[in-house]
């Protein structure tokens, strides 16, 4: 059967409400349901809650699923010894005080029939309709006896593709999930130990991620007493402990109501403990714990506008601790979750975390997508005009969630890459430079900014700008960052051919301005990802696209034989005399610096150095200082009359092929002799050019560097300005 044992006498987890007495409803189970005018007794409890959310309910059709739910249970029983109809009334229970519409609360009462009884979805559907079927069928467990290890990624990710669709099949199983861990105390501890570790590493995330607070808070802490039963029981000693220290957070709350009073505001205060992992967690990070570390205000107001009146009135009558300032209103969390938060110091010094939010976004931070009622239900009576329902309960991190388990054929590739992806506990948003949104997790690079927009087709991709500026594929993006990616012109093909990882790769410029191939060159295959974009990819969708087209290309991984050789400098000959004037014996021998290679009219120095040479650098390089700092005097140089120059130039590109071939092009169009040149090795596709140049007139530079830049894929050419690396 598919939830665990009870524990007798687990106490309700809301205050304020009768406690219910699971062996009582199970007795009235099995005693039959009631007459056709009334609901049976045992669901009293849920009928109570529903109507508080939903005073105009139809309660018929609850009785009805219940009806069915304890015939088709009726004989069998949890491992405690409780008739099993306990489960499925103690889980639409948790689903109704939570505020969820009637489809849901028929769905959790039936959602254990199809899977332990004899009951089946055609009868599900002929008797509730499809979305009830639809609900139970996804949080319908596939069967040990099918799909063998396999069967618990595979459960879930089949439930997860239906909430999908559906996010209310998720809201279920949460549901369920929290009561199995409320009454797994009856199981071995090994068990025990399972369950509770793939609820903290799955479900726990989940619920954070559809906004669910009050599953997810509980969830944490019986997974908390499992897992980490010693902290647990020091965490509750230091809550007991605390009980008879002073109200600090009592007599805060006073004060607050107090300011609010008088300035008019209605409002409701209220003192917010914590729960146990946060405490856990307060006590890790401050140390030693003072009353007011054990809880937060919470102020619930009736109007948006009346929460930052709140917040003025908090910060002009108490002192503020701006750096604790977040507004969640004006930028919600991608979990649907609205609230300011602010902390604020009392007349003896202790600080208190305020949260303020309307009793609306209150509800909706406590049930995140439950309070949203049935998604599905069309505005005044419409159909989506394409047909398909419209989920606005579908946020980003589902839909990556769904792209990339398609790819993850395998189920332990799937089940370890959905806790990694589900491990991620942020998320950002970036602006394509074409328009839109990508939802990522925090810490995404650009390669899985890339992945994101083009899928495979980011295979290509050479390079991005972000925010406008060149940046490495290894960037981490925050949020609110534009991106625009660079895409190479070809098909990727493997590093064998033309083209391949570390080569000379096809690019688009900088700015994306090239749209074809250079006219009359044939178009080249582009690169393909190379295995240090794995190091770089936080996104599942990313890492299984890259992995795969690497196992696809195996050439891509192949060592040389042995390490290639370091690029050697190709001199295609020597000027002896440098045209410069300098104020030395006639036979000093005078050379313009490597570092910077001035040309005319450059404002220049020069230096005496070993050997009686005089090396002339540009005013502006930085050598200049350190020779000054030396001690070294200046010796005063001038340009002579010859209008011919030598300079060294870098040129910054992206790889691809021909691009040697088009640069000497360029340079000898310029009317330029190039002296020497010297390609790097490829860096994450980029290539750098060092090219030492003889002009026939130093005016002639400025139009030789546009030149050189206007070859595609050459994104900057400068002057050098450093010692360039031997």
């Amino acid at each position: 059967m598919s939830a665990e044992a009870t524990s007798p006498g687990a106490r309700s987890r809301r205050r304020g409400r009768t406690s219910i007495d699971l062996r009582r409803l199970g007795r009235a189970a099995l005693l039959g349901p009631a007459s056709r005018d009334r609901l049976p007794d045992a669901i009293g409890h849920v009928a109570d809650a529903h109507r508080a959310h939903h005073p105009d309910a139809d309660l018929l059709v609850l009785g009805k699923a219940y009806v069915l739910a304890e015939m088709s249970h009726r004989g069998q029983f949890r491992k405690s010894g409780e008739p099993y109809i306990t489960h499925p009334l103690a889980v639409t229970l948790i689903l109704a005080e939570l505020g969820a519409e009637t489809t849901t609360l028929t769905a959790s009462l039936l959602h254990d029939t199809v899977e332990d009884t004899d009951v089946t979805l055609d009868q599900v559907r002929s008797e509730f309709g499809d979305e009830v079927c639809y609900l139970v069928d996804g949080v319908t467990k596939l069967e040990k006896v099918d799909y063998g290890a396999a069967a618990e990624p595979e459960t879930f990710r089949k439930m997860l593709v239906a909430t999908g669709n559906d996010v209310r099949v998720m809201s279920i199983k949460l549901a369920d999930r929290l009561h199995n861990m409320r009454t797994l105390g009856v199981m071995r501890p090994e068990k025990q130990a399972r369950i509770a570790k793939v609820t903290h590493d799955v479900l726990i995330p989940l619920a954070e991620r559809l906004g669910v607070q009050a599953l997810k808070t509980e969830l944490e802490d019986l997974v908390f007493a499992i897992l980490q039963p010693e902290e647990y029981e020091r965490t509750r000693a230091v809550i007991a402990d605390r009980a008879t220290t002073g109200p600090s957070l009592d007599t805060i709350a006073v004060d607050v109501r107090r300011t609010l009073r008088e300035a008019d505001i209605s409002a409701e205060v209220l003192i917010r403990p914590r729960h146990f992992v946060s405490v856990h967690r307060a006590r890790l990070k401050r140390g030693e714990m003072r009353g007011t570390d054990f809880g937060r205000l919470l102020v619930l107001v009736g109007e948006d506008a009346d929460c930052y009146a709140v917040l003025g009135e908090l910060h002009t009558c108490f002192t503020p601790v701006i750096s604790e300032f977040k507004d969640f209103i004006a930028a919600p969390k991608y979990n649907l979750y609205q609230s300011l938060h602010t902390a604020v110091a009392g007349l003896d010094g202790a600080v208190v975390e305020v949260l303020i939010r309307t009793h609306q976004m209150h509800r909706v931070a406590e049930a995140g997508v439950v309070a949203l009622g049935n998604p599905y239900t069309p505005v005044d009576g419409a159909e989506p005009a394409d047909g398909e329902r419209a989920d606005p309960t579908r946020p980003g991190w589902l839909s990556r969630l769904l792209a990339w388990q398609e790819s993850a054929t395998d189920p332990d590739t799937f089940w370890t890459t959905l806790r990694a992806d589900l491990a991620q506990d942020r998320e950002i948003s970036v602006f394509p430079a074409d328009g839109g949104m990508l939802g990522l997790p925090a810490g995404a690079t650009c390669v899985d900014a890339a992945y994101a927009q083009y899928g495979d087709g980011a295979h290509g991709c050479i390079g991005a700008r972000v925010n406008g500026r060149l940046a490495t594929l290894s960037t981490v993006l925050v949020d609110g960052d534009t991106v625009q990616l660079l895409l190479a012109q070809g098909p990727v093909q493997a590093p064998g051919g033309v083209g391949g990882v570390g080569g000379l790769g096809d690019a688009g410029g900088p700015g994306g301005e090239r749209t074809g191939p250079v006219a009359g060159q044939a178009q080249e295959a582009a690169p393909g990802p190379s295995p240090e974009w794995l190091d770089h990819a936080r996104t599942p969708a990313a890492r299984i696209a890259i992995a795969g087209w690497l196992a696809a290309n195996p050439e891509s991984l192949r060592v040389p034989e042995s390490e290639p050789r370091a690029p050697g400098a190709v001199t295609a000959g020597r000027r002896g005399v440098a045209n410069v004037v300098v104020d030395v014996p006639e036979d000093a021998t005078v050379r313009l610096a490597g570092c910077c290679t001035p040309v005319p009219p450059d404002d220049v120095t020069g230096f005496l150095v070993r050997g009686g040479a005089v090396t002339v650098h540009r005013a502006e390089c930085s050598a200049v200082g350190r020779m000054a700092a030396l001690g070294r005097s200046p010796v005063a140089v001038s340009w002579g009359d010859e209008a011919e120059c030598r300079v060294t130039l870098y040129a910054e590109s992206f790889g691809r092929p021909r691009l040697l071939a088009d640069l000497t092009e360029a340079i000898a169009t310029a009317g330029a002799a190039i002296v020497s040149a010297n390609v790097e090795p490829p860096s994450e596709q980029r290539v750098r050019h060092t090219y030492t140049l003889q002009l026939p007139d130093a005016a002639g530079l400025a139009g030789l560097m546009r030149a050189m830049r206007d070859v595609p894929g050459v994104f900057d050419v400068r002057r050098a300005q450093h010692e360039p690396a031997s």
